[in-house]
């Protein structure tokens, strides 16, 4: 009963699936694989987003600015043609809420705290000059004050420091353009880094798994087919053992009884021939 039992409980005992085994490899580094796959992705397109939205917001203050720069030397250029003109018919309305809302639209798009107090100098000189041109009639009509001097001597140094202080948010807005895309390319290698890394484990798993396979099935396999050509070629005793306890050695020790019992039936043979 006892031998009994041995034999049965043998029999249910579940042993190691080769198949378990290397769909469970081969899985585990498909699923790690894409994995980094889908990390590196999504880091870059973050990265990518930031970094895009940061260098849209630079190239459209550089175009603000300019436009502004651009209404304000018109402005300048043809209360100039007054002044050489002597004609006050020729004064032009400078839209004050139009330049302020583009200015506004500037405020918002700057997004360096560092560059806004470059922003708030230039609507300060900019203000010291609509200010100082808005005296432009009073001087004109006046007799005892010479249009050109004032024009050259007082209004021209507002519209310098203007002219001074925008070029220098310009300067400012181009060096934060410069930098956003120093940075965009340090945070894309930045972003790569944790694929980097699961593509190089995915590169240690596999080459751990083809050790695996080499050293468990592999090199047996190879190991009972040199054993069978040994036998068949020389007749020499199949010796090969198996530690482990999946099917491939349940494959092993069948081998081993076939070769025991094919030497065996020879040996008797060999017995009835020698009788006879």
């Amino acid at each position: 009963c006892f031998m009994v039992f041995r034999l049965f409980k043998r029999r249910e005992k579940k042993k190691p699936s080769i198949r378990k085994k290397t769909v469970f490899s081969l899985g585990t580094l498909a699923v790690i694989l894409v994995l980094s796959g889908v990390i590196a992705i999504l880091e870059y397109r973050r990265i990518s987003d930031y970094v895009s939205d940061l260098i849209s917001s630079n190239i459209k203050s550089i175009a603000l600015s300019q436009q502004l720069s651009d209404i304000t030397e018109e402005y300048n250029h043809q209360m100039l043609a007054v002044v050489i003109q002597n004609d006050l018919s020729l004064m032009p309305d400078f839209n004050k809420d139009y330049f302020m809302s583009h200015s506004d639209t500037l405020k918002n798009s700057i997004t360096a705290e560092s560059t806004l107090p470059v922003v708030q100098k230039v609507d300060q000189s900019f203000d010291r000059f609509i200010l100082t041109s808005q005296k432009f009639d009073e001087v004109f009509l006046a007799d005892t004050v010479d249009t050109g001097e004032w024009f050259f001597g007082t209004l021209q140094p507002a519209y310098n420091d203007f002219c001074h202080d925008m070029n220098e948010l310009n300067t400012a807005i181009h060096k934060e353009l410069h930098d956003n895309s120093r940075n965009f390319d340090s945070s894309f290698y930045r972003s790569i880094i944790p694929g980097v890394v699961c593509v190089c484990a995915g590169l240690l798993l596999v080459m751990l798994l083809m050790y695996f396979i080499l050293s468990n099935y592999v090199n047996p396999i190879y190991k009972i087919a040199e054993g069978l050509n040994s036998y068949k070629a020389t007749g020499k005793s199949y010796t090969y053992v198996m530690d482990s306890e999946d099917h491939l050695a349940d494959i092993n020790a069948g081998v081993t009884e076939i070769i025991e019992e094919n030497q065996e039936l020879k040996l008797r043979v060999k017995r009835l021939k020698e009788d006879k």
